[in-house]
């Protein structure tokens, strides 16, 4: 990691700010508060941003974005910018106009990165999750090689200065890596990932293959009633991440999010409270020691809190396999 500007060098020679702010938000949080803590987290120091056309809020992002740019706190060039590729715009002529359309939303000529957001396609159309009479989601089949073959095109045009995956298993990151006639390889894959879900079969692999792994969901998650399981753990209760906050002097969440960084893992860190979001930062106080990691290691339970449920029984459903 580069301490100085707190980033690391991607494989096409980009570079990602490790500390990022994610900005999903369930129906329930106003879009102004969108704009309102993105503005926070950039006066904050926040210079990574994770959006994506799903979470339907690109407009008020790209506002706090244009509004720190007008007052001259930042630089179009300092914001690093995610957006992501819906499932339901996955066939080749659908990739680029999706893009086009989230920077219009974004009011930006381009995004630093750009990610397919899930390896499961869906029929396309208007609705998010198209269902049938009988409530169950609306599969597509689409060659996920002739979706990054696209996705190829809009780096190549500029749209996009880096192209990535979310949420793919080892085995599917190895059909894009196989490709015949491959361009560029994916510089990230973006997954859950926290210590109760550590995720390190998928970081050795990813390692190995120069991608970076970036971590949604580091601080466990909301429940989120149409995807979580209101029975799981709440992560940020467990004793031994507390008991290690005690002796840090630091919250739980700020040893969750220490943990990755210092596994060389990119990590997204949401929240729409002042405090918390200026808080986080603090990330780069401090250092766990080895023996302290090693405790976190053992918190691992293999806890998915977004298992995705809705996509399975599609043959890119990726949380089948183990990694």
């Amino acid at each position: 990691m580069d301490s100085k500007h707190r980033c690391v060098e991607l494989n096409d020679g980009h570079v990602i700010p490790v500390l990022g702010f994610g900005t999903y938000a369930s129906e329930t949080v106003p879009k102004r508060m969108i704009t309102d803590c993105t503005k926070l987290a950039i006066d904050a120091g926040f210079r990574h941003i994770d959006a994506a056309y799903l979470y339907q809020n690109e407009e008020e992002v790209g506002l706090a974005i244009q509004s720190k740019i007008a007052d001259g706190t930042v630089k179009r060039e300092d914001i690093f910018l995610t957006s992501k590729l819906w499932s339901t715009c996955h066939r080749q002529e659908l990739v680029q106009p999706s893009l086009e359309r989230s920077l219009k939303k974004l009011n930006l000529d381009y995004v630093d990165l750009y990610l397919i957001h899930f390896p499961v396609s869906l029929r396309p159309g208007d609705e998010m999750y198209p269902t049938d009479e009988h409530g169950k989601l609306i599969l597509d089949t689409v060659d996920l090689c002739a979706t990054w073959e696209v996705m190829e095109e809009c780096k190549d045009a500029g749209l996009a200065k880096s192209i990535g995956v979310s949420n793919f298993n080892r085995r599917q990151l190895e059909i894009i890596l196989n490709k015949p006639g491959l361009k560029y390889k994916p510089v990230c894959n973006q997954v859950e990932c926290h210590p109760y879900l550590n995720q390190s079969k998928l970081l050795s692999f990813c390692k190995s293959k120069d991608i970076v792994l970036v971590a949604y969901g580091a601080l466990g998650t909301q429940r989120y009633k149409h995807c979580v399981d209101k029975n799981t753990p709440v992560l940020l209760d467990d004793p031994v991440l507390c008991d290690m906050a005690k002796k840090h002097k630091k919250t739980p969440a700020l040893i969750a999010l220490r943990y990755q960084l210092q596994r060389g893992i990119v990590v997204l860190a949401k929240s729409f409270t002042e405090h918390r979001i200026k808080e986080n930062m603090q990330v780069f106080e401090f250092q766990l020691p080895t023996e302290d990691m090693k405790v976190l290691d053992g918190l691992n339970r293999n806890l998915r809190y977004f298992a995705g449920f809705m996509f399975e029984g599609h043959p890119n459903y990726p949380f089948y396999d183990e990694y």
